[in-house]
Order: C-alpha cells, then sequence, then structure tokens
C-alpha cells in the first residue's frame, strides 16, 4: 500500500489498543484470527462501524487453550479501544479513563504504531456481509451485562431447551468444565435473545385449526415482528447475523441455539415469503447464504484455533435440522414457480435461492429430493424436524 494512503487510514481509522497479552494468545477480530507474538500491542486501520473481537488464552507453552471470550465493540473514526490484560482473571479489561486518555493520546502521536497489527483490508468486505444488519443499537439490546459472550457462562443456563443429543452432551461437559466453576450463577451472564416459541398455542384452539398454524410460521413471525422487533425487519435479521457471529467465532452454545430458532421460524413460513414479507425473505436468504458460504469455507480448511469448534460435521449432516427446513423449504419455492409463473418475478428473485442450493449441495453433498407429502409439505418417513400433523376423523 502508498505509504500516504496507509497513514490516512492509520489516522483516520480506529485502533484497538491491547497491553500487556501474553505470547501465544489466540486473538482475533471479524474473519481475522491471530496467535499473538511478543511485540503486539493491538490492531489499528480499523473501518469505522460494528466489529467482533474474541480472543482465548493459552498456556505458556500454546499447547491448551481456554474456552474463547468474546465481545462487540462500534468503533468510531479515530477512535482508540484500550484494554489491558489482567493476569490474574485471564482476559481483557477496561482502564480507568484517565489511563485511557493517555494511552489515546499516545496511539495519536504513533508511540505504538511498529507494534500495532493492520486490519486486514481484504477480508473487509467478508465482514460486513456477515455484519451488514448490526446496529449499535442491536448491540446494546443483546449482549449481556458486561458485554462478554463466552461458553463457560452458559452452563445450566437452557436447561429447559430443547437440544440436540450433540448438545446436550456439550451442555454437560461444560457443567463439569473447570471454567465453569469460576463463574458466577447469582449474575446474568448470557445474551438477551429474543425468545422464539417452538410451538404456538391458542386458547381454544384444537385439532386441524392449531396443526395448520404450527406447519406455517407466518403468523408467528408476524406477531414476533411487531412486538418483539418494534416492527423492523432489519434489527430481527441483525439478531440473526449477532447469534451466528457469536456462535461461530465467539462458540457460544446460546448463539447457536437463537441462530437454529430464528432460522427454523424463517424457514417454517409458508404464507410470508411468497406474499406478506417476500422482501424480508430476499434479505434473509442473502444473510443465510454469505453465513454458510463462510461457516463452510472456515470448516474446509480445517483451520486449528486451539479451541473446541462448535461447527463440526455433525451440525452439517443430512440428519441435521437445516438439511430438513431446506429442503421444505425449496419445495415451497419450487411448488410456487410452477403454480404461478408469474410470481417469482417479485423481490424475492430465484436466483438467491437456487444459489443457496447449489451451495449446500456443492459444498455438503446433500440431496433435496422430497420423499413424502402431506398437504404440500414435504419430510422424509420417521423425521423428527417434521411437523406434527393430526390427521382427523372424517
Amino acid at each position: 500500500m502508498d505509504p500516504e494512503a496507509a497513514l490516512e487510514l492509520v489516522k483516520h481509522g480506529a485502533t484497538l489498543l491491547l497491553l500487556d497479552v501474553p505470547q501465544y494468545t489466540l486473538f482475533g477480530i471479524d474473519t481475522q484470527m491471530f496467535s499473538v507474538g511478543p511485540s503486539f500491542k493491538g490492531i489499528k486501520m480499523i473501518h469505522p462501524g460494528v466489529h467482533f473481537v474474541f480472543y482465548s488464552s493459552s498456556s505458556r507453552d500454546g499447547k491448551e487453550f481456554s474456552p474463547i471470550i468474546g465481545f462487540f465493540i462500534d468503533a468510531g473514526p479515530s477512535e482508540v479501544i484500550v484494554r489491558k490484560w489482567d493476569q490474574q482473571e485471564e482476559r481483557l479489561v477496561k482502564v480507568s479513563e484517565e489511563e485511557e486518555a493517555r494511552y489515546t493520546q499516545a496511539v495519536c502521536s504513533l508511540e505504538f504504531d511498529k507494534q500495532l497489527g493492520p486490519y486486514t483490508l481484504s477480508q473487509y468486505g467478508e465482514w460486513k456481509r456477515l455484519s451488514s444488519y448490526i446496529t449499535k443499537s442491536i448491540i446494546e439490546r443483546i449482549e449481556p451485562i458486561g458485554g462478554e459472550i463466552t461458553v463457560t457462562a452458559e452452563s445450566g443456563m437452557m436447561k429447559n431447551t430443547p437440544k440436540s443429543t450433540m448438545e446436550r452432551a456439550l451442555d454437560e461437559q461444560l457443567k463439569t468444565s473447570k471454567f465453569a466453576a469460576s463463574v458466577d450463577s447469582s449474575q446474568k451472564k448470557g445474551c438477551y435473545y429474543t425468545s422464539i416459541p417452538r410451538v404456538v398455542k391458542r386458547r381454544g384452539m384444537q385439532g386441524e385449526e392449531l396443526t395448520s398454524l404450527n406447519l406455517d410460521k407466518t403468523e408467528l413471525l408476524e406477531s414476533l415482528i411487531t412486538k418483539n422487533y418494534g416492527g423492523s425487519e432489519d434489527t430481527l435479521l441483525g439478531e440473526l447475523q449477532f447469534a451466528f457471529i457469536a456462535f461461530l467465532m465467539g462458540q457460544s452454545l446460546e448463539a447457536f441455539l437463537q441462530w437454529k430458532s430464528l432460522v427454523s421460524l424463517l424457514f417454517g413460513c409458508s404464507e410470508a415469503p411468497l406474499h406478506t414479507r417476500s422482501q424480508l425473505f430476499t434479505m434473509f436468504i442473502k444473510v443465510i447464504y454469505y453465513q454458510l458460504k463462510y461457516g463452510l469455507q472456515k470448516d474446509r480448511n480445517g483451520t486449528e484455533t486451539g479451541a473446541s469448534a462448535l461447527l463440526d460435521d455433525s451440525w452439517l449432516s443430512a440428519d441435521s435440522f437445516l438439511h430438513h427446513l431446506c429442503k421444505d423449504f425449496f419445495a415451497l419455492i419450487q411448488d410456487a414457480s410452477v403454480v404461478d409463473g408469474d410470481l417469482l418475478t417479485w423481490s424475492f428473485h430465484p436466483l438467491q435461492t437456487r444459489k443457496l442450493r447449489e451451495l449446500l449441495e456443492n459444498s455438503l453433498g446433500w440431496e433435496f429430493q422430497q420423499s413424502s407429502a402431506v398437504d404440500g409439505m414435504y419430510f422424509e418417513e420417521n423425521d423428527e424436524y417434521a411437523p406434527v400433523v393430526e390427521m382427523l376423523d372424517e
């Protein structure tokens, strides 16, 4: 890069000053991750806006790592964000206002410039696609007390939440983990995600009506957007992106369950994508396409981070919830195009769906052939993810 252009980025970009971080600590920002060297003092040339910072402390030889701790920041132009390593707690903490002012001046005077690594600008576009709907207000609405997201604070938080066999095993492992023992259980440490009902029940409604209500999640989606998201589709998508990032980069089980709930809600709609919320589903398909494209790419590379990755083959097997949801959704779009040739001239262009389908087929070898159907809803026999269909007597 041209020296003058680089200096301009140094001055107007944000800086993350990290003091006393031990060597071999794994440190990441957005889609980038590094092993800390002896001279590391942070990252410079950060684009203003939302970013996710995460790290994992290591043993002295750099062979063992603790669970990841992560937090979101909303960096302003030329802003200096200062954190200092707490040796006792093995985490980054804020400094006093006086220290922050002094260190900010030192950064502006380029005193730390040689010890600051540059943000990899070529990866910024990828990060923007993963975080395009996350705003400062969304971060403040969802982040836990103190801002730190870590799986070690989630032990026992989701006792009544339905989980897969693997999720239950991980939850049990956390309960017996040495890291869980240090968490103060009297204080809520989890994120403030929107509660998404798994099954919709309504007083006075039974049988076929109740089954129909749960087959198509459109009414639930409309209710949540109105009551929980202030009428904003972007806020819902922002939470979806927040949860995905906290899950994949921050390795939070709670975040994965929220991402799973939101994806299940949206893919579980039949009426909304075709009529009432076509624009939302155009945006949703783009969001999940970029999420899975990034997640699968990282998985293929097999990057070893030193921490237990949550995105492994079992999440993405042919028996996973995502495969079943996508299969039903693709069938819905395909049937709609057959029924009404003009229907897919809407903003929800079929190209978006086809790109997602091809990504899953090419990356995972998934097939989306339907084997049985009830009232147009396709699912495999003995499919635990399929809706419960109540067959009433004539």
